[in-house]
């Protein structure tokens, strides 16, 4: 009884803090909200001038590197010649990432970039995304791909970048673009559809569990998880891939007609190097050195948009760095 009465103590004392907890959290969310007059943003977008990141880098190498009177010669002279540049008009390339996932989650901020950047952009302007998806959900990649047509759409030039994988959906994104370039191991490709899922229908029966499902429509529902498949399912399912695939190359085909899709919509990949021969890809060269060389002669603004984190997160998040100040 004695250990019982501890234990209760304990709970007690444990329900007390965490709710103390919540009531501080709540109380914090509370001052937020009171403290804005307006709706917050729903997210933020955020312009990064790549050629002072690569002139940053410049000087700090040249820092190590020279003695003390040739560097200050040298960055007087850089600064003489950026003064020029200044001065001139320079084309624009506008530089996006898309780290595509099963759901295509990136596809919020890539729609919100290209919406920020359509704004500005002129006809001389040139958009590269850098772009890295093994693909996934059908509709979400169609979507994503539509976004990169709304740059097409506008007369602006759309190079899409490989470094690693571009697959399937994330091919069906690349495929758009005037221009498609490389690294020599990147993964292209893989122009196919796929669907599978386990079927519980029989450990159900030998469990003495009955499933049920209603349905209005004859094919509301052609495979089933729990219920027992049928060869008219699976015939109707197996009917649907295949149409799905059909319009895969036939839009793969409208954008790269210079692909053989008898030879390459079989759902292969190939790596950069054999991409190329089967004009899957433009040029191997990676996004590192085609932005380098682009500087030259270009004005190189990256693009990123972070989305507006849930309340709870930013509270939790702005109490945890209160804390730990």
């Amino acid at each position: 009884m004695e250990y019982l009465a501890e234990y209760g103590i304990f709970l007690a004392k444990l329900a007390t803090l965490l709710l103390a907890v919540l009531i501080v959290i709540a109380a914090i969310a509370g001052r937020m909200q009171r403290g804005t007059s307006e709706a917050p943003a729903p997210g933020s977008l955020e312009v990064r001038k790549l050629n002072d990141d690569y002139h940053r880098a410049a000087l700090t190498l040249k820092a190590s590197m020279l003695p003390g009177k040739q560097f200050k010669a040298e960055r007087k002279a850089e600064k003489a010649r950026r003064k020029q540049q200044a001065g001139l008009k320079r084309r624009r390339l506008w530089v996006l990432d898309f780290h595509g996932d099963i759901r295509a989650s990136a596809l919020t901020g890539l729609r919100e970039e290209i919406t920020a950047l359509l704004t500005t952009a002129e006809d001389n302007d040139e958009v590269l995304v850098r772009l890295e998806s093994g693909g996934g959900q059908v509709h979400a990649y169609g979507l994503a791909a539509a976004q990169l047509l709304r740059i097409r759409d506008r007369n602006i030039k759309l190079t899409v970048s490989v470094d690693k994988i571009a697959a399937s959906g994330g091919y069906m994104m690349a495929c758009v673009a005037d221009r498609i370039i490389a690294a020599p191991f990147a993964i292209l490709g893989s122009i196919g559809v796929i669907a599978q899922l386990p079927n519980f229908n029989r450990w159900l029966k030998g469990k003495d569990i009955d499933y049920e499902q209603f349905m209005a429509g004859e094919h509301k529902r052609t495979v089933t998880l729990f219920g027992e498949n049928t060869d008219e399912g699976r015939s109707k399912f197996q009917e649907e891939i295949e149409d799905v695939h059909k319009l895969f190359k036939e839009f793969v085909g409208a954008h790269r007609p210079q692909i053989d899709l008898d030879e390459i919509a079989t759902g292969e990949y190939w790596l950069g190097t054999r991409a190329i021969d089967h004009k899957l890809a433009d040029e191997l060269i990676t996004s590192d050195d085609y932005l380098l060389k682009a500087s030259d002669e270009a004005d190189l603004f990256h693009l990123s948009w972070t989305g507006k984190k849930p309340w709870l997160a930013r509270v939790l998040s702005q109490t945890s760095d209160a804390l730990l100040r």
